[in-house]
C-alpha cells in the first residue's frame, strides 16, 4: 500500500485505537505515548511488509504491549517491583478488533467526551481533543486558536495530566454532565472540520481524512442526540460546506473562489440532506450558532450563480450571529457580505473596526479580504500589495499560490 494510504488509515485508526487502550487501562497520557510508538512502527513497516489483516487489532496489540512497558517501567521507578510482578492484563485483552463486539462510537465519541471533561477549561479541552481525536499537531492546533504553539504545547501535557489525575472512568458520562459537555464538544468537531476543510499548512487544501471525521463524529453525536438542534446545525454546516468541496479546485489543483466554481460540481445529496437537517433545527430551537452558520450555507448551496445570492439575507443572519457569537471570523465573514449586499466601501469600514483585534488582525485572511474589497473598489496597487501581504502571511501552500496568483493578476 502507497505510504500516503497507509497516513490516511493510520489517521483514521489512532483516536480509535487510543480510545480503546483508555477505556481498558486507563493512564490516558501513557496511553497516547503506546499509540504513538504503534503508529510509527506501522508506518515504517506496513508500506513494505503490506497492511495486516486487522490493521485496527494491530495497532491495539502492539500498543497494549507497550503501554504494559511503560506501566511497569513507572511502578519500578516507584519501587514497586511486587505488584509490577502480580500485575497481568485480562484475558482477551489481544484479541484483534474484528473479534470483538463494536459500539457504534467505536470508543471514539467516549475518548470525544473525556477529553472534554469539566476539570478542564474549555480551552483545554478543545486542545487536548483536536490532539488526541483529530490527530492535529501542535502547530496546527496554535493556528486554530491564534496563540503560540509553545502555549499550546503546554496546554495540551497539563490537560493530559489533569485527566490522568481526575480518575474519571472510560464511558459516555451521565445525560446531565453530557449536555454540559456538548458546547465544548461540537466547538472540537468544528475545529477539526475546519483544519479539513482548509488546511493551515501543507501543500494541499484540504484533508479530507479530517473533515470526514469531523462529519462522521457528527453523525454520531446527532444519533445520540437526536432532538439537539445545534447537534443537527452543526452536521448540517459541514454537510453543506463539504459539498461545495469537488469544484473547490481546478485540475491542477489550484484553488478556485466560490463566485468561479462550477456549481454543477457540488454534491447535490449532501445540499439536499444538509438543508433538511437546518430547516428542521431552526424549527425546533432554540436558535445558536451552528444553526445560523448552516442557514448562511444553505443560502449560498441553494443558489442558482453567484449573482443570485441572496446577500442582503446572509447580512441579516450574520448580524443576529454576531449578538451570540463574539468571533472575529464571524465579523470578517460579516464584512465580506455587507461588501456583497452594499458595496465595497461599506466591507471596508468594517474591516477598520477589526483592525486593533488581536486576534485576528495579523492574520493572512484580513488582507486576503481586504485585497478582495479594494480590487472590488478599483483601487488596483494597494488591492496588489495586501494580496502579497496576505500571501506572505499564509501558511499553507494553495492560499499562498491563489493569492500570488491575484497579485499576479493585478500587474
Amino acid at each position: 500500500m502507497p505510504e500516503r494510504h497507509v497516513e490516511d488509515l493510520l489517521r483514521r485508526l489512532a483516536p480509535q485505537v487510543l480510545g480503546a487502550l483508555v477505556r481498558r487501562y486507563g493512564h490516558f497520557d501513557t496511553a497516547e505515548d503506546a499509540v504513538q510508538e504503534a503508529l510509527l512502527a506501522a508506518a515504517t513497516g506496513w508500506p513494505e511488509e503490506g497492511v495486516p489483516e486487522s490493521p485496527r487489532g494491530w495497532l491495539i496489540t502492539v500498543a497494549s504491549r507497550r503501554l504494559t512497558d511503560l506501566l511497569r517501567a513507572e511502578r519500578a521507578r516507584r519501587h514497586r517491583e511486587e505488584s509490577v510482578a502480580r500485575w497481568t492484563p485480562p484475558d482477551g485483552w489481544l484479541a484483534p478488533a474484528a473479534d470483538r463486539p463494536a459500539s457504534d462510537s467505536d470508543d471514539t465519541l467516549i475518548l470525544l467526551f473525556l477529553c472534554c471533561h469539566p476539570a478542564l477549561s474549555p480551552a483545554s479541552q478543545i486542545a487536548l481533543t483536536l490532539r488526541a481525536v483529530g490527530g492535529l499537531t501542535s502547530t496546527e492546533i496554535a493556528r486554530a486558536f491564534l496563540v503560540p504553539e509553545a502555549t499550546m504545547t503546554r496546554r495540551i501535557s497539563r490537560a493530559k495530566r489533569q485527566i490522568r489525575a481526575s480518575g474519571v472512568p472510560f464511558g459516555m458520562p451521565p445525560a446531565a454532565e453530557r449536555a454540559a459537555r456538548l458546547d465544548a464538544v461540537l466547538h472540537v468537531l468544528y475545529l477539526v472540520f475546519n483544519e479539513g476543510y482548509v488546511s493551515t499548512s501543507g501543500p494541499t487544501l484540504y484533508r479530507t481524512e479530517l473533515s470526514g471525521e469531523a462529519i462522521r463524529l457528527a453523525r454520531l453525536l446527532q444519533r445520540l442526540l437526536p432532538k439537539d438542534a445545534e447537534v443537527a446545525g452543526l452536521l448540517a454546516l459541514m454537510l453543506l460546506t463539504d459539498a461545495r468541496r469537488p469544484a473547490r479546485t481546478g485540475p491542477d489543483g489550484a484553488l478556485v473562489p466560490m463566485a468561479e466554481q462550477d456549481r454543477s460540481r457540488w454534491n447535490a445529496e449532501q445540499i439536499t440532506e444538509g438543508v433538511a437537517l437546518v430547516s428542521a433545527a431552526l424549527r425546533t430551537g432554540p436558535t445558536g450558532q451552528y444553526q445560523l452558520q448552516a442557514a448562511i450555507a444553505a443560502l449560498h448551496d441553494e443558489a442558482p450563480s453567484a449573482e443570485a445570492t441572496d446577500w442582503p439575507q446572509i447580512v441579516a443572519l450574520y448580524e443576529v450571529l454576531l449578538r451570540i457569537a463574539t468571533n472575529p471570523v464571524v465579523a470578517l465573514n460579516h464584512a465580506v457580505a455587507v461588501a456583497m449586499a452594499r458595496g465595497p466601501r461599506a466591507g471596508l469600514e468594517l474591516l477598520d473596526r477589526l483592525a486593533d483585534d488581536g486576534r485576528i488582525a495579523g492574520d493572512h485572511r484580513m488582507y486576503a479580504v481586504r485585497a478582495h474589497l479594494l480590487e472590488r473598489a478599483g483601487e488596483t496597487a494597494a488591492a496588489r500589495a495586501a494580496y502579497e501581504t496576505a500571501a506572505r502571511r499564509a501558511t499553507g501552500l494553495a492560499q499562498q499560490r491563489y493569492l500570488n496568483g491575484r497579485a499576479a493578476r493585478l500587474g
